[in-house]
């Protein structure tokens, strides 16, 4: 079963207590459109950037690079222990505490995990749902106004949001040649065409560096999934400011680019969560199909039939193709977590390209300019309205966090996975926990898809 980290909480967390409270604010006041304006991360200004980085998005039909990774290494000793919880004093996490408006900040409580990882959700109201809790209730919509909704899905019916979830896959055994790892996948898109979205956790990226150079080489997007991949729900508010704040950091080390995307492990998060990475410069991203891939047998995989899985990516296309998925295109959950999951996305890619129009999520969504640096400018599909302040951030950003955009190239060992009970069909709530394929088509017809 895939890695969970366990913490053990016994209080309540509001916003941060007396000390967070008096802290200066950076995130601005409301826009016109009442979303909470975000800055640059000023408190990555300093971090510089690995050299031999690609300097932008590669241009249309250009060469991309293939074959053996460079050998690159990063400096363990500057970061934490990898896929442990990181701690919260030092310099850079302290800056990022303080350049939080806490008042912005949901008093919703700390949740805690049983023994073997799930979440508990005695005592939680899923149909008042007030923190919007995803992993109890599917929302996606923040209970206050002040947060944008979640991207969970791409507007245009016949897109497939294509993501790839806890790379960079690093090898089993550290320094030996790995069929699976990266860059198995990465050359196998390249080979294809295809660009997809990458959710990075970030011990993986500092003991495989070399794969995160080549994913942002190839035109692909990298986006936040954590420092240790835990539920994050469960993390106090400094302990969720440090799993952002180290992952950037790495990030940015290693590419030079700053993220303005993540996805929650296990897709939880609450808008206690949603309010801390907003102000970090992160839009929050879910899901509206998941392969539950992350549960075949494999390194760090469950026992899920591949058969199963299958099924899933069958019945997609076959939806497809008979007219029944016509209200809305797709964000679909995907892992580079193991040779199961590798082997998996390979097998279908080639056949969802002659039925979807399969792009990653910022494509699918308009957003031209991922990263916090100005440097990278993607394809859209509609590049007329594709600005600067794309939906990633809804008010004019700073200045990016560098002048130059040195990027560097990272790979990594992957383990973890992302579901929920909801998304993978476990019961880990109340009756009546709404499956996720279900609640996307029930929230379109409420007039709650996000469209921006």
């Amino acid at each position: 079963m895939f890695a969970k980290q366990i913490l053990a909480l016994s209080t309540i967390v509001a916003m941060v207590s007396a000390q967070s409270s008096s802290l200066p604010a950076s995130s601005g006041t409301p826009t016109s459109s009442g979303v909470l304006a975000q800055t640059s991360p000023a408190w990555l200004s300093t971090v510089t950037p690995m050299a031999g980085n690609v300097l932008a998005v590669p241009s249309a039909g250009a060469a991309v690079p293939s074959g053996a990774l460079a050998a690159v290494t990063l400096s363990a000793t500057d970061y934490p222990t990898p896929w442990e919880v990181p701690p919260t004093n030092s310099t850079g996490v302290q800056a990022a505490i303080a350049a939080i408006d806490w008042t912005k900040v949901p008093a919703a409580p700390v949740r805690t995990a049983n023994a073997n990882g799930d979440l508990t959700f005695t005592g939680y109201d899923a149909n008042a749902d007030p923190y919007c809790w995803w992993s109890d209730s599917n929302c996606v919509k923040p209970k206050v106004d002040y947060l944008p909704s979640d991207i969970y899905n791409c507007p245009n019916p016949g897109d497939w949001g294509l993501s790839y979830d806890d790379g960079p896959l690093n090898p089993d055994t550290p320094g030996k040649a790995d069929q699976w790892a990266e860059p198995q996948l990465y050359d196998f898109l390249a080979a294809h065409n295809q660009k997809a979205t990458l959710f990075y956790i970030g011990s993986n990226l500092l003991t495989f560096p070399a794969a995160g150079q080549r994913a942002l080489a190839d035109g692909l997007t990298i986006c936040v999934h954590t420092w240790s991949h835990p539920p994050m729900t469960t993390q106090t508010n400094d302990q969720a400011v440090a799993q952002f704040y180290w992952t950037l950091r790495v990030i940015k080390e290693v590419t030079g680019v700053t993220p303005k995307c993540w996805r929650p492990p296990y897709g939880d998060v609450d808008d206690r969560i949603r309010s801390i990475a907003w102000q970090m410069g992160l839009r929050t991203i879910i899901w509206d199909e998941d392969t539950n891939d992350w549960n075949m047998p494999g390194t760090g995989g469950g026992n899920l039939s591949p058969n199963t899985v299958d099924g899933y990516f069958q019945g997609w296309i076959d939806a497809r193709k008979n007219g029944t998925d016509n209200v809305s295109g797709h964000v679909v959950l995907e892992h580079e977590l193991n040779n199961a999951t590798v082997s998996m996305a390979e097998k279908w890619l080639p056949t969802l390209q002659t039925t979807f129009n399969v792009v990653p999520v910022h494509e699918c969504q308009n957003i031209s300019q991922p990263y916090w640096e100005t440097g990278f400018t993607y394809p859209t599909e509609n590049a007329a309205n594709a600005t600067t302040t794309t939906s990633m951030s809804l008010a004019p950003s700073a200045a990016p966090t560098s002048a130059s955009v040195d990027v560097a190239s990272a790979s990594a060992a992957s383990a973890g996975a992302d579901s929920s009970a909801a998304a993978s069909g476990t019961a880990n709530s109340a009756a009546g926990k709404l499956a996720v394929g279900a609640f996307t088509v029930a929230a379109v017809i409420a007039g709650a898809m996000f469209n921006l």
